[in-house]
C-alpha cells in the first residue's frame, strides 16, 4: 500500500487540469475549539467549491497521507484527542506508526506539491518566534516554503510571531511574499503590521500570471499571497499586541514550549479577547479559501488555453 493516497475526486481533477485547492488540517485538530473546528473545516471546503475548485484537505490516517480527506475523516480529526501535529519532519514517523496526524502548513505544502496541487490555503503561516534570535525557535514552514512549488494564500504570518524576522528569513530563502490588494504585510488578525511589501497583485488573474512566471522561470520555491483579514472583522494591531504580551507571560509561567506554544497562545488570545480573535480567525480562513479557489480557477483556465 503506497503511503500517499490521492482520493479519486482529487486525482481526476488533477488529471483533467481542473482547479484543486489543498487545505491544512492542523487548524481542525489544534487551531480551533470544538465544535467550531469541524464546522469551519466543512465551511472551508464549501468555499473552495463555490469558486469552482475541488477541495483537498490533507491529513494522515491509518498509515497513509491522504490528499482529500472524507467527511468522516474530517470528523475524526476534529473530535479525537491527541492527534499528532505533523510537520514535514514528522510525516514518515506518523505514517510508519499508523498514527493519526493533522498536517501543518509545512506538512501540507510538501504533500500537496508532491501530489501535483498548485494552490493551498491556510490562516497564517508559521515563522520566527519572538525571541527566536536566542532560542532558534523557527517554524519548519519557512524551510518547506523555500522548496515546495505551491502558491500559499494566508493572512501573513501568525501575530504571535516576530513578523519582521519572519519576512527577513523568507526573503533570504528566496520565497516571494506578495500582497493581495495591499503593500503591507498583514498580521493575521490585523490588516497592518508596519512592514512594507515590495510586490502586489490585485486580482486572481494577476496572481495566476505571477505563479506561472515563477515556475516557468524554473524557480522552485512557494509563493505566499498575503491576503489581509476582512475589514469588518480585523482587529487593531496594538490591541492584539497587548493580548499577545499577556499570553506570552502566561506561556512562560506554565513552561509551554515547542509545538505546544502556538496552539496555547492562540487559545489564550481567544480568552483575552472574549472570542474576538476566534471570529477573526474563522473569517480569515474562509476569506483565504475563497481567494485560493479563485486563483486555482484562473490557473485552470490558463492551463487549458
Amino acid at each position: 500500500m503506497h503511503p500517499l493516497h490521492i482520493r479519486p475526486e482529487v486525482r481526476d481533477a488533477l488529471a483533467e487540469h481542473r482547479p484543486v485547492v489543498a487545505l491544512e488540517s492542523t487548524v481542525i485538530a489544534h487551531g480551533l475549539p470544538r465544535p467550531r473546528n469541524l464546522e469551519t473545516a466543512r465551511a472551508l471546503e464549501a468555499q473552495v467549491r463555490e469558486e469552482g475548485a475541488v477541495p483537498a484537505t490533507i491529513g494522515i490516517v491509518d498509515g497513509r497521507a491522504v490528499i482529500g480527506l472524507s467527511d468522516r475523516e474530517l470528523e475524526t480529526l476534529a473530535t479525537t484527542d491527541h492527534v499528532l501535529k505533523t510537520s514535514t519532519a514528522d510525516i514518515a514517523a506518523v505514517v510508519a506508526s499508523k498514527g493519526l496526524g493533522a498536517t501543518t502548513v509545512a506538512g501540507t505544502a510538501y504533500l500537496a506539491a508532491r501530489a501535483g496541487i498548485r494552490v493551498m490555503a491556510t490562516g497564517g503561516i508559521g515563522g520566527v518566534h519572538r525571541g527566536g534570535d536566542e532560542t532558534f525557535d523557527i517554524s519548519a514552514d519557512l524551510t518547506e516554503l523555500a522548496r515546495s512549488r505551491i502558491a500559499v494564500v494566508s493572512a501573513g504570518a501568525k501575530s504571535v510571531l516576530d513578523l519582521a524576522r519572519t519576512l527577513e528569513v523568507l526573503e533570504t530563502m528566496g520565497v516571494p511574499v506578495v500582497g493581495y490588494g495591499t503593500t503591507e504585510f498583514p498580521a493575521f488578525y490585523s490588516r497592518d503590521s508596519g512592514l512594507t511589501l515590495v510586490h502586489r497583485v490585485n486580482t486572481p488573474a494577476e496572481a495566476a500570471r505571477l505563479v506561472e512566471a515563477q515556475w516557468e522561470l524554473g524557480l522552485s520555491s512557494a509563493i505566499v499571497f498575503a491576503n489581509p483579514p476582512p475589514r469588518d472583522v480585523a482587529i487593531d494591531r496594538w490591541e492584539v499586541e497587548t493580548w499577545i504580551g499577556q499570553a506570552l507571560e502566561a506561556a512562560e509561567t506554565h513552561s509551554i514550549t515547542g509545538k505546544a506554544v502556538t496552539p496555547y497562545l492562540l487559545a489564550e488570545l481567544v480568552l483575552l479577547s472574549r472570542s474576538r480573535t476566534l471570529e477573526t480567525n474563522v473569517a480569515v480562513l474562509e476569506s483565504n479559501a475563497r481567494l485560493a479557489g479563485q486563483i486555482a480557477a484562473e490557473l485552470g483556465v490558463r492551463s487549458r488555453e
